[in-house]
């Protein structure tokens, strides 16, 4: 019992030292160096920044993001950006892909779309060669997992291949055309954050 009573009069004491004592005074806050956003969506040594309203949609075979963008009025079915990376030395040659995405569309009277009807540009972005395309007319997909099951009138492709350290990441933008229209500066903004992280 004396013990017992010993040690909570030496915890009492400690307790009173330590009300009594003055308050250190509360350093500056330090600004946090900005850290590298471990969430950002990567690969092939590239980074990017997704669109806040766009649906990330689960994995799937040969892609390393999908993204659902909803309907714009006047369309009936949403949009999708499909990110392909198939590694180093992989995906063929950069004009070989555009033509290939090129060669997915028809006129409305089913014959091919051509050059003049097509807007390409190469340029760099953060040090990266870039190639973007522009196509509109009947999109007829691009085999299995990589198109419509059927022929879509009125759509458009926004695409860009980003050169990278480990090989070219495939951005395809495709579906109608109004909903496609209404994501092309979200399109473009999000190519242009693609960057080594």
């Amino acid at each position: 019992m004396k013990r017992l009573l010993g040690v909570m009069s030496l915890l009492a004491a400690v307790g009173v030292a330590q009300a009594q004592s003055p308050k250190p005074q509360a350093a500056a806050p330090v600004p946090a160096a900005p850290a590298a956003d471990a969430s950002a969506p990567s690969a092939g040594g590239l980074t990017w920044t997704a669109p806040k309203d766009w649906e990330a949609q689960p994995a799937r075979p040969m892609r390393a993001a999908t993204y659902r963008i909803a309907p714009a009025k006047g369309d009936t079915e949403p949009a999708e950006l499909a990110i392909f990376y198939f590694g180093a030395g992989q995906g063929g040659a950069v004009d070989a892909n555009v033509k290939r995405w090129v060669g997915q569309f028809q006129k409305p009277d089913g014959t091919a779309v051509t050059d003049k009807e097509v807007r390409t540009k190469q340029e760099k972005l953060n040090g990266l060669a870039v190639t973007t395309v522009d196509v509109k007319g009947t999109y007829t997909g691009g085999g299995p997992m990589m198109g419509p099951s059927s022929p879509k009138p009125n759509a458009r492709l926004l695409g860009a291949i980003v050169e990278g350290p480990e090989g070219p990441l495939f951005f395809k933008l495709t579906g109608g055309e109004r909903t496609v229209g209404g994501a092309e500066k979200t399109f473009r903004k999000l190519v242009e954050s693609v960057k080594k992280p």
